[in-house]
């Protein structure tokens, strides 16, 4: 007998013109298999995913959003997920890059022209580069939700703790970086990050239903993530990140929550800002040429086993899930709860996957289903032109 999470995979599809681009039905289809299959094996519950090609938009959904005894709710074409990480590339970096490009800051300002605390000399080397490109020095993460600690307390405690490296000589992945940018922000542009993200990247793009701490009204359309063994309960619709929600919920390196089809909006956007092909610059340009060109080019020129942009992992890396049809100027991100987001300036491509994999645990890994997924993408692409 199926279970109920089984019996409820319902799908949803959105192809609108996408005749015109060669993409059969058949094809199509078969984009999908991927997160199907990974349903069928409870990888994740669910998924909402988006593909840009050619500037068509095609869309699914399938599955469940919410899968536990007392509640299943269907994942839609409308589904909101924590993004976690995708925060730090489609939040923090082009505001960053607005800033660049409004002359406001440079790559190479030392951090403490921003953030005073930082007037150390163990800090006075790392600069805003080294945070973007995740060069600071500083370990992947700290612990401060288990402490009351304010916005400024953590300030203070990252000013004043050793560093695990001299900056630019090796890369960890760190949330630290882009907590300290997510600080500077509001500094430059006189407002909160939220607010200056709606402002300067939500509005102007039309991604309506992004933002940072989902009103109560809006969970029924979001998905829920984690079991907490403290409050009982999944975290639904609270930012899943420990440290994000320690601050607030409004954090440089998590918080943001999204629909795959904005995502798929901002994604336009970076196609438009590189000026890659005519079919993709139909959307606003937030970014100059420059800048978005920048991020997407090595930033760790000295650790030749790393490929590294701005923000961006870069095709080669060894974060990198573009899989093997992707070309070499492909870029993206990934985010702990099991989205992604990947570009491919290249094959005018652009693809977002949204799932809740922390939800049945988070030994689950879908490293293996980004490649797949964006395997089977690429393929349906590959035997369209043939």
């Amino acid at each position: 007998m199926k279970s109920l999470r089984m019996q409820c995979m319902a799908e949803q599809t959105d192809y609108g013109t996408a005749g015109q681009t060669g993409l059969t039905v058949t094809l199509l289809d078969k984009m999908w298999e991927p997160l199907r299959q990974a349903m069928s094996d409870r990888l994740i519950p669910g998924a909402s995913a988006a593909v840009l090609y050619k500037g068509e938009r095609l869309r699914y959904a399938g599955g469940l959003a919410v899968d536990i005894p007392s509640e299943t709710t269907e994942a839609t074409l409308e589904t909101l997920y924590d993004c976690a990480s995708l925060t730090k590339v489609s939040v923090t970096l082009p505001l960053v890059l607005i800033l660049l490009d409004q002359g406001k800051l440079k790559l190479e300002d030392p951090v403490s022209s921003y953030l005073p605390e930082f007037h150390r000399a163990d800090k006075s080397m790392i600069t805003l580069r080294h945070l973007l490109s995740h060069t600071s020095g500083f370990v992947a993460s700290y612990d401060f939700h288990t402490q009351p600690w304010t916005p400024q307390e953590i300030l203070d405690f990252l000013a004043k703790e050793p560093l695990a490296y001299e900056p630019g000589t090796l890369c960890i992945y760190s949330d630290v970086g882009f907590i300290l940018l997510g600080e500077i922000i509001p500094r430059l542009f006189g407002m909160p990050l939220d607010q200056a993200a709606k402002k300067h990247l939500f509005d102007p793009l039309g991604m309506k239903d992004s933002g940072f701490r989902p009103s109560p009204g809006e969970r029924p359309r979001i998905a829920a993530t984690e079991y907490s063994m403290a409050t009982q309960a999944y975290w639904h619709g609270i930012v899943h990140d420990e440290n994000a929600r320690a601050m607030g919920g409004v954090s440089g390196h998590a918080g943001l929550f999204a629909t795959a089809a904005d995502l798929l909006e901002y994604a336009r956007m970076w196609l438009a800002s590189a000026n890659v092909r005519p079919s993709a610059a139909h959307k606003p340009c937030l970014l100059s040429p420059p800048a978005a060109v920048r991020a997407i080019t090595k930033q760790t020129p000295l650790l030749p086993e790393v490929n590294r942009g701005l923000g961006w992992v870069l095709k080669g890396d060894t974060a990198d899930v573009s899989g093997r049809f992707f070309s070499q100027q492909a870029f993206g991100h990934t985010g702990f709860t099991g989205t992604s987001l990947y570009l491919d300036p290249l094959q005018e491509l652009a693809v977002v996957l949204l799932t809740n994999r922390v939800h049945y645990g988070r030994e689950q890994s879908v490293t293996q289903l980004r490649t797949d997924f964006h395997d089977a993408v690429a393929a349906a692409i590959q035997a369209s032109s043939l």
